[in-house]
């Protein structure tokens, strides 16, 4: 196995039923801001996480088809200086709950608080920064994962071109980013354009890309 030690990671679900790697599981693997919770410029505090309307009961639906949800998330903000990675565990601690109040789970989030303009230990280049596919191969490797059989839904085209570069199909949303990168030539390279998560989520079950 790779090593990927240097990807960061925060409420990684430890049931082994989602590491079998004799039997590996498709995934949809989702980006947070944007796509998960409403988009804030640096988001830091905990009471400014607020859920993109549909998304809870869109990821609900995802759990259960027996399918792990994955986040896998930029966090410039942290070598920027905006917020502390214990902060950023708090923020994932308030959306963890707010799905839960509704029925939803993530098995895993993966993030990079890295960026070449950061600063001290953060400022530098890593392939676990989207459009790296780091986080992916982690992931795929921790939790068992077919990577062919998976999805990774995005508001960003550096998110589609992660999706692509570890060979998953990808879906580019409206929600967060999306407003205008899904305006842009480049949002031809995802595999289909969504209204948001619920939306996508919504055609990944009527295509058979998650089996109901």
């Amino acid at each position: 196995m790779t090593d990927y030690s240097f990807v960061r990671r925060h409420l990684i679900d430890p049931s082994p039923k989602w590491r079998d790697q004799r039997h590996p599981l498709p995934a949809i693997f989702l980006d947070r801001d944007g796509v998960i919770n409403e988009e804030v410029h640096y988001l830091a505090k905990p009471e400014d996480m607020a859920l993109i309307p549909g998304v809870a009961q869109a990821i609900a639906r995802i759990n259960g088809a027996g399918v792990p949800v994955v986040v896998v998330t930029n966090q410039s903000g942290v070598a920027r200086g905006f917020l502390s990675e214990d902060q950023l565990h708090d923020l994932h601690v308030k959306m963890a709950q707010l799905l839960a109040d509704e029925g939803a789970s993530v098995q895993g989030i993966y993030y990079s608080p890295f960026h070449i303009d950061g600063v001290g230990n953060y400022q530098k280049e890593s392939t676990c920064r989207k459009p790296g596919p780091g986080m992916i191969f982690a992931a795929c490797e921790e939790f068992a994962i077919d990577r062919s059989e998976s999805v990774l839904v995005g508001d960003k085209i550096a998110d589609i071109r992660a999706g692509n570069a570890a060979g998953l199909k990808t879906v580019l949303v409206r929600t967060g980013h999306g407003a205008t990168e899904t305006r842009l030539p480049e949002a031809a390279e995802a595999g289909f354009i969504a209204d948001d998560l619920a939306a996508a989520v919504d055609q990944l079950f009527a295509s058979g890309v998650i089996a109901k």
